[in-house]
């Protein structure tokens, strides 16, 4: 249903892969998810790697919720709040548990001066496809 591809005629991926083709007939589109918890309070103040853990925590329990799970991920965008190198580095490692190394999904990270409110440094939305 989900097949995911790096050729070798691209730079080896860190984290992810360069395409996902799939021929799954459901979609779900995850909304950008922070780093809350239930009760709204922000996770981690001022440490990515705990925001982050929490961030991806909250993308698998929306997924779970629509009946998806982060094996049927192919698709994510991160929002990262003054991306830098060191910053790309702890997001990748704090997100490694979270998704299969094997299957990992097209996924782009894009640096943004801030997000809905100080505090957060990091926003996930995600596309999951299954049957």
């Amino acid at each position: 249903m989900n097949s995911f591809h790096s050729p070798e005629s691209l730079a080896r991926p860190n984290g992810f892969v360069h395409a996902v083709r799939s021929t799954a007939r459901t979609t779900v589109l995850v909304s950008g998810q922070v780093a809350y918890d239930t009760s709204g309070a922000v996770v981690g103040v001022g440490d990515l790697a705990a925001q982050t853990e929490q961030v991806y925590a909250n993308v698998g329990k929306a997924l779970e919720a629509a009946g998806a799970s982060m094996r049927d991920l192919v698709k994510t965008t991160l929002y990262v709040v003054g991306l830098d190198p060191d910053k790309a580095r702890i997001i990748r490692a704090a997100r490694a548990p979270f998704l299969d190394a094997e299957r990992p999904p097209a996924s782009t990270m894009v640096g943004v001066s801030s997000l809905a409110r100080p505090e957060l440094l990091l926003e996930v939305e995600a596309v999951a496809m299954l049957d």
